[in-house]
């Protein structure tokens, strides 16, 4: 009997949305005993576990077809063509559209030039597999020319969604019992600036809310610091419904790093700005992704990016060990020692753990806005696991007093 088709996702938020459209797309198309792998290429070793899921996936599944779509297929489609294992490779502008999964099977190779894309076109979903909260698509691609990043070539530029069809994708998304909504692109604080009147993000989510008033739950992905606006800055102090959860695109915390990186910010812009978001909504949690031995990184360099996370008070770190993509300025760069890099980078989730686990134990005692998921378990309001004492229906919110933490979750007791 023939399966239905199956999507294997990898890497951002971005790509779990993508997933869906991909999952919608297959199905319309009758794709069955299919299997679409959707990459990442944020790092090597990001493209080490795409091929490697694909020759697992060939030995457990001789029979099915395997399509590979995503940033590594975009960005060197003829490595995915040239395995034995692939039977069909789809770039990222192709995979969103119906018309793909029409074409001709032979056609092996369906990539164009990604950076001759114009426009998003918007795709409205009904769900998420297995989520109680749902990815929404606002802007893809990048304008930026980080040193270190190859994302851009596998996204191509900035296009924003309009406000119109994103207002009828969360909508759509409420309709159907969706309680929380995660706005994710490549670059979200760079949204609006090809659309007319230059929106911002923040004057995009205040509208957003304002319409769509039976959204209980918002948050935001990965954020620029240098491009948050006033308008969103102004959302964090006066909207409850804008979690207080903030996911900042750091890198580092060494001025000269920063500025071999390309980066737009220093240091003093991260400290200050964290500064105005702990003013403006004092529970805060706050999140980086660091970079751990990016090229010419000394001691003393690592050791200002190590201290950056207790002066600012990053609990949710997402810690990448620096490996060289090629074609990016930065793998043409003098290179950190291996053992140095993956040394910084455990020092770093070291630290991250210790911070992490001081605001887990700051949350006994407290009362916790809980999206309950599976399995009587769910995210409060900072982004932390929470397991309830109790029963609670998946997608059911609820005001949880915390009692405890184990190894990975604060325990809660639903409040009277």
């Amino acid at each position: 009997m023939s399966r239905p088709p199956e999507v294997l996702t990898f890497g951002c938020r971005l790509n779990a949305y993508e997933s869906e459209v991909i999952r919608g797309h297959a199905e319309m198309a009758g794709w069955t005993d299919t299997v679409v792998i959707n990459s990442c290429a944020v790092t090597r070793e990001a493209e080490r576990q795409t091929r490697q899921a694909i020759r697992r996936l060939r030995r457990q599944r001789p029979d099915a077809r395997i399509v590979v779509t995503g940033c590594a297929a975009q960005i060197d489609p003829e490595k995915f063509a040239a395995m034995a294992e692939v039977d069909q490779v789809i770039g990222n502008s192709e995979k969103m559209r119906a018309a793909s999964y029409q074409a001709r099977p032979d056609r092996r190779v369906m990539v164009a030039d990604i950076m001759t894309v114009s426009e998003t076109t918007p795709h409205l979903i009904d769900g998420f597999d297995g989520r109680a909260r749902a990815f929404v698509e606002v802007q893809q691609g990048c304008d930026h020319r980080c040193s270190f990043c190859i994302i851009p070539f596998g996204r191509g530029p900035n296009r924003s969604v309009a406000l119109g069809p994103l207002v009828d994708q969360v909508c759509r998304l409420a309709a159907v019992g969706f309680r929380e909504v995660v706005l994710t692109g490549v670059d979200i604080t760079a949204y609006g600036g090809d659309l007319p009147g230059r929106p911002t993000l923040g004057q995009m989510v205040r509208r957003l809310l304002a319409i769509v008033p039976d959204l209980p739950r918002l948050r935001l992905s990965s954020l620029d610091p240098v491009e948050i606006d006033d308008d969103l800055l102004r959302l964090v102090a006066e909207e409850p419904r804008l979690m207080p959860h903030f996911h900042l695109s750091v890198q580092a915390g060494d001025d000269t790093i920063l500025k071999r990186m390309k980066r737009r910010h220093q240091r003093q812009d991260v400290v200050r700005l964290a500064q105005t978001l702990r003013r403006l909504r004092p529970d805060i949690a706050l999140g980086a992704d660091l970079i751990a031995g990016f090229p010419t990184e000394s001691d003393s360099m690592f050791a200002n990016s190590l201290a950056l996370l207790d002066e600012i008070g990053l609990t949710h770190l997402h810690v990448f060990p620096f490996s060289p993509r090629p074609g990016t300025p930065a793998a043409r760069m003098p290179q950190v020692a291996g053992p140095t890099i993956r040394e910084r980078a455990a020092l770093l989730r070291q630290q991250g753990d210790r911070l992490l686990s001081a605001f887990r134990t700051r949350q006994i005692g407290r009362t916790a806005s809980v999206l309950v998921e599976q399995n009587d378990q769910g995210h409060c309001q900072h982004y932390l696991p929470v397991r309830l004492t109790t029963p609670a229906t998946a997608g059911s919110i609820h005001e949880v007093r915390i009692i405890g933490i184990d190894d990975r979750h604060l325990i809660g007791t639903l409040a009277a």
